[in-house]
């Protein structure tokens, strides 16, 4: 299998109905002829794994499983060993190289890495390319010297955080990760250095999670075989006085000292430094049992620039989403505690892979802007750059404490207005009791004609019989007074926090549809043109330059063609979408897009319902959709998929 094939069988199997060659095309960026090829070759490998793909007339295809056992076997060997499994492949020949010349000692001939891959060594040219542009990424170079051939250069640290990212971290998946370590040190070392490294931190009392155990044992193996090979790490004097005189620091120099002296080794002041480094980017808590965690106060768990830096933060993100998190402690201890470790790993340019990002991305997109504003406000007061992986981590945290508040949610109150008799009243709170249960607490019933002597103030909605001319506080349903569906499902819409989604979000003045773009900033800067000469945001140029900063953090393609893209800092005066659809796919950031909602949410104002937000992840989510979508040439075609689906 090609990594088209594999591609193809990714979509597939992540699509709810039949999909056409042509949006395959578009998501893998190659012909449908190629796509069909593909797909006939696909179909013929698959059929001795237990699937089969089916045509499906007039719809595309789709992915039939046969064996369930045997398609299960496929799809761990594709997709849960992480690499390429194809040898033929550019792909496992880009690794290999990466992998080579990181553990190589010595510069190392094209001539002899083209022999080792049976490949051509213009072939091998060709690769490099790939693998210089990748190194690139960590800092490192490729040094080419005539006669010897070539060799990895650049700064120590960065070169042990790529060889712990190529060599190690890509076993983690599979629970292989200090397994794989045995690539570096000999097993019987691997097991000295985790038995110190376990006796020492139960010794002074530290808690490391399992992965901080096994990235601090990986780290330390890969230190030896550098040192072995003559390569140190060379720490500036601020650092290593920073950690000097640390809790981190005395807990590296008995780790190292035990380790010298069971494998013949000298680790220098630096190495004790870079081992520090590693303790000091875990959470780890001295003395302190995982479960009295929670018992303890803010004062005593954190450190207090931390702590304030922590309350700043939420503050930040209640100003601008109207999250109501500010107060929450629970997830302030969160934020902090992760907060320290992960302002050392971006001090110390110590990389950090988040296997959960895209999926927080594309399923919690409230809490990752969240998680973005609070990145932004931490890096504008330390001047640092925050990775859009610590951004997702910090969503994480505030995903958690939004679900947690739905659940913590006291019942809503209702008031009965019925003008039919008490009788007709007493069915109808008791109706509303029976279906609602402890979700609703009906606080009385009145006659419509004393309804204005009736306090509201911790009232949230009133059922009412009739409808009620006069201005209130709280919103209002109408409903029969023997309540039918009709009426629990607008009740249970109140109950949800979900008010009517009104078609007002989608104006037709700002939807485009088949537009000639070929650059994101293009479609950013028209959209945003629009929204402005709508009335509904102050500055244009503001206002685009807050979506840019936004994409800069973290660009906001969710895959299946489509973009959301949306300022730092919501700016309109009321909410709403921005939609634009194009002829061709475009480049945003490393995924195509095509389909393209801007959301710009209102400032000052409450958080849109979470129904709006569902609607969009639907979007994201539904190819079906998103084909259709993408045919549209008019308003009209493009309301009608609205109503069909029910996005309003």
């Amino acid at each position: 299998m090609n990594a088209r094939m594999v591609s193809i069988l990714q979509h597939l199997l992540a699509a709810d109905a039949p999909v056409k060659s042509d949006y395959l095309a578009k998501l893998i960026q190659v012909t449908s002829r190629t796509i069909r090829s593909d797909i006939r070759e696909l179909d013929e490998f698959l059929s001795k794994h237990g699937a089969a793909i089916e045509p499906v007339r007039s719809r595309g295809y789709e992915l039939k499983i046969t064996d369930n056992r045997s398609f299960r076997a496929l799809l761990q060997q594709l997709f849960l060993s992480g690499e390429p499994d194809d040898p033929g492949s550019p792909g496992y020949r880009q690794l290999y190289l990466i992998k080579r010349l990181l553990l190589a000692d010595h510069y190392v001939k094209l001539e002899d890495l083209a022999d080792e891959l049976y490949i051509s060594k213009s072939t091998v040219q060709n690769d490099f390319k790939e693998v210089k542009q990748t190194l690139q990424g960590y800092g490192i170079t490729i040094d080419k010297r005539p006669n010897y051939g070539v060799k990895l250069k650049g700064d120590e640290v960065q070169l042990r955080f790529c060889l712990s990212e190529f060599i190690v971290s890509r076993s983690e998946e599979q629970g292989g990760t200090l397994h794989a370590a045995l690539r570096i040190v000999t097993p019987h070392e691997m097991t000295l250095i985790c038995g110190i490294v376990l006796e020492q931190t139960q010794k002074y009392e530290v808690t490391l999670s399992d992965i901080a155990f096994s990235n601090l044992s990986i780290h330390i193996a890969i230190a030896c075989k550098r040192i072995r090979d003559g390569n140190q790490v060379a720490m500036l004097s601020t650092e290593i006085g920073d950690l000097r005189g640390t809790d981190e620091f005395r807990a590296a120099e008995h780790i190292v000292g035990l380790i010298e002296k069971e494998l013949q080794l000298s680790f220098p002041e630096d190495e004790i430094a870079y081992i520090a480094m590693h303790l000091a980017g875990n959470k780890w808590f001295v003395g302190i049992e995982g479960q009295q965690i929670e018992d303890m106060g803010p004062e005593k768990l954190l450190d207090w620039n931390i702590y304030e830096l922590g309350k700043e933060m939420l503050a930040e993100i209640d100003r601008d989403l109207n999250l109501n998190i500010s107060r929450d402690m629970e997830l302030l201890i969160g934020i902090c505690l992760h907060l320290k470790p992960a302002l050392n790993r971006v001090k110390y340019g110590m990389n950090i892979r988040n296997p959960m990002l895209e999926h927080v991305k594309s399923n919690y997109s409230l809490a990752f802007q969240a998680g973005v504003i609070g990145a932004k406000l931490v890096e504008s007061k330390l001047n640092i750059a925050i990775p859009e992986a610590e951004m997702g981590y910090l969503a994480i945290h505030i995903g958690a404490a939004i679900e947690r508040q739905r659940m913590n949610t006291r019942p809503k109150r209702c008031l009965v207005v019925c003008t039919s008799g008490v009788g007709s009243a007493r069915l109808l709170k008791y109706k509303l009791q029976s279906t609602f249960g402890s979700s609703l607490e009906v606080a009385g019933t009145t006659e419509y004609y004393k309804l204005q002597q009736v306090p509201l103030h911790d009232i949230d909605f009133v059922v009412s019989t009739i409808p009620i001319q006069l201005p209130l506080s709280v919103p209002v349903v109408v409903v029969q007074t023997l309540l039918g569906g009709s009426d629990m499902d607008k009740i249970g819409s109140l109950l949800a926090g979900e008010a009517e989604f009104d078609f007002h979000y989608i104006r037709e003045e700002l939807v485009f549809l088949r537009q000639n773009f070929t650059t994101k900033e293009e479609v950013i800067s028209f959209l945003g043109q629009k929204i402005y000469a709508e009335g509904l945001i102050r500055s244009a140029e503001g206002f685009i330059g807050l979506v840019l900063e936004r994409e800069q953090a973290a660009p906001t393609a969710y895959g299946n063609l489509v973009a959301v893209p949306h300022p730092i800092i919501p700016q309109s005066n009321q909410t709403v979408w921005a939609v634009c659809t194009l002829q061709q796919p475009i480049e945003w950031g490393d995924k195509p897009v095509q389909f393209i909602c801007l959301l710009s949410i209102e400032r000052n104002g409450k958080e849109p319902p979470s129904k709006m937000y569902n609607h969009l992840m639907e979007l994201v989510d539904n190819s079906d959709i998103v084909q259709q979508m993408l045919k549209c040439e008019t308003y009209e075609e493009f309301s009608r998929i609205i109503v069909k689906y029910k996005l309003y």
